[in-house]
């Protein structure tokens, strides 16, 4: 009788006696800001999944879809089509048609309005948007009807009917805002001064509540034309700390932890070890690499010799094998294995101390004084490292590379931040000498907002762009430049094969390894469908709900 009044109760924790309808998601980052536009970071992506829909995105197949249009635009169905500009040059003309039942939290319809809006604000050289590229590319918008869209850009690309980054904002409620004083929309949007308005949202659920740092209270949107979302209210809660985040969710203080921003891999694998009958586990291989960004601007790290000898110097093989169990591999490059476009032959910078030592000696840190190398001048090899604070893998790959490096006379002094401080100012505003972080990408990812040189942020263009490192190159520009151009799959591979070549050569970032993102899924729940790349799963979260 007791084996089996433990085995009940074992069945129990797996499956609930009856449906939830709360569900509390564990999760390790606070947005900095909720406006879809503004800033980079994870967990506003992930939280902005389950209350806003994007014109398009890559589902879990790597297949670019609709989600607020009613077909996609090709070539070959006659939604886009090549024109002729002004100029003589030609361009595309991309004809989107949004959904006729398409709604915001407040019941106004989502209209074509709201997407002059967004192109307003994402062209403008002064709001705050993350990346204005690709709205000022856009020439024009004609708007026959207030449920299409007819864009028209100012060149060719293969990316022509990709809009997964172009976001509708609620002109009802933010034109007033933006048209007051666009310079300093950043820092009024409703989006942080009016969080739970419910018109600010057109997913499965609104945000109708938030604890900054602590919590975010989602609830479902009543005029939501999808699927009826099952849970009557989501809470997000924020838990920085990784070893806490697993407490919380073993105690039941949490129902599940994001894969993408919650346990890393190692507390994982160690987890499912103790708890397999509670919960299922999948490690999903992602577009996502972990590295660390080289300030170019920093005096001693503009020199590609000292970059160069700071990769040779650490043995991220056995980094990865003894953390990792070969769930996830070196990283010699930005594009996964998994990309169509990733190039074989990337020159590979692997541990050999002895090269490293020898370039630094050609860099002029030729002496060492009490284990740290100096010039004649007198400069130590001496960087700050940083990363997201409480974060417990990333602060022990912070401890092994800190090690490592020291063999090679080079120190680096750890100095991390809360993640709402690292991403807000810290790197996009380059304020950093070394910065460990996580890129993701979509399927063949044109790198111009990382690596092109017109995207290195600064006061002059409002802090747009992630090229936080500070790229400069001209040749990196012109195949960007080209690459984008190129309609061709195959065309385009050689290209794709130079930046990656150029990008591990020259050593402006180094790339430590990609991610396998750990789901760690109670077996009570279904419907989490990982992606492995950077349109997370919280796209379909009006799919979540407990097992029949």
């Amino acid at each position: 009788m007791r084996v089996a009044a433990l085995a009940f109760a074992l069945l129990a924790l797996a499956f609930p006696a009856k449906a939830k309808d709360e569900l509390t998601v564990g999760l390790s980052q606070f947005p900095a800001t909720f406006h879809p536009m503004i800033d980079s970071m994870a967990a506003k992506s992930y939280v902005l999944g389950m209350v806003r829909r994007p014109m398009t995105t890559y589902d879990k197949d790597w297949k670019l879809v609709c989600l607020m249009c009613v077909e996609l635009p090709t070539v070959e169905n006659g939604g886009a089509k090549r024109v002729t500009l002004p100029d003589g040059k030609e361009g595309m003309e991309v004809t989107f048609r949004i959904k006729p039942d398409a709604t915001w939290g407040d019941g106004k319809p989502v209209v074509a309005d709201d997407a002059l809006l967004t192109w307003e604000i994402g062209k403008h050289p002064r709001s705050g948007v993350t990346s204005g590229e690709g709205y000022r590319r856009i020439l024009k918008i004609e708007t026959p009807d207030p449920k299409t869209l007819i864009f028209t850009s100012d060149r060719v690309t293969f990316t022509y009917n990709d809009f997964s980054q172009y976001d509708f904002i609620p002109a009802h409620l933010e034109r007033a805002r933006f048209e007051q004083d666009p310079e300093t929309y950043r820092r009024r949007t409703g989006y942080d001064t009016d969080t739970a308005n419910p018109g600010l949202y057109n997913g499965p659920y609104r945000i109708t509540n938030v604890q900054p740092g602590a919590s975010i209270t989602l609830e479902p949107n009543p005029h939501w034309a999808g699927r009826k979302p099952h849970f009557k209210r989501i809470f997000v809660r924020v838990i920085e700390n990784s070893a806490a985040l697993e407490a919380n969710l073993l105690s039941g203080s949490i129902d599940y932890v994001a894969g993408e921003l919650g346990f890393t891999l190692d507390q994982a694998l160690a987890l499912e070890k103790r708890q397999a009958a509670r919960f299922d586990f999948n490690y999903v291989p992602s577009l996502l690499y972990e590295h660390i960004d080289f300030n170019l601007d920093h005096p001693i790290l503009k020199d590609a010799r000292v970059r160069r000898a700071m990769v040779h110097a650490l043995d991220r093989e056995a980094l990865t094998r003894q953390l990792f169990e070969g769930k996830q591999r070196v990283a010699h490059s930005f594009m996964g294995p998994r990309d169509p476009m990733s190039a074989p032959d990337v020159p590979v910078l692997g541990f050999d101390l002895a090269r490293a030592q020898a370039l630094l000696a050609e860099a002029g840190f030729d002496r060492v004084v009490n284990g740290i190398r100096q010039n004649a001048a007198g400069e130590r090899l001496s960087f700050e490292f940083g990363t997201t604070a409480g974060n417990r893998l990333r602060e022990t790959v912070q401890q092994a590379l800190q090690s490592q490096w020291r063999r090679a006379g080079i120190e680096v002094r750890i100095r991390n931040e809360p993640p709402r401080v690292f991403f807000g100012d810290g790197t996009s505003k380059r304020r950093f000498q070394l910065a460990m972080y996580a890129w993701f990408s979509a399927p063949e990812s044109v790198p111009r907002t990382t690596l092109h040189s017109e995207m290195i942020p600064s006061e002059a263009n409002g802090w747009q762009g992630q090229n936080y490192p500070g790229v400069r190159e001209p040749e990196i520009d012109a195949a960007i430049d080209a690459l984008e151009r190129e309609l061709d799959p195959a065309k385009r591979k050689p290209i794709w094969a130079r930046i990656q070549t150029l990008y591990a050569q020259n050593a402006w970032v180094l790339p430590l390894y990609f991610r396998a993102d750990p789901f760690v899924i109670p077996k009570w729940l279904t419907g989490i469908e990982p992606t492995g790349h950077q349109y997370y799963s919280t796209l379909g979260v009006e799919n979540w709900r407990p097992r029949n």
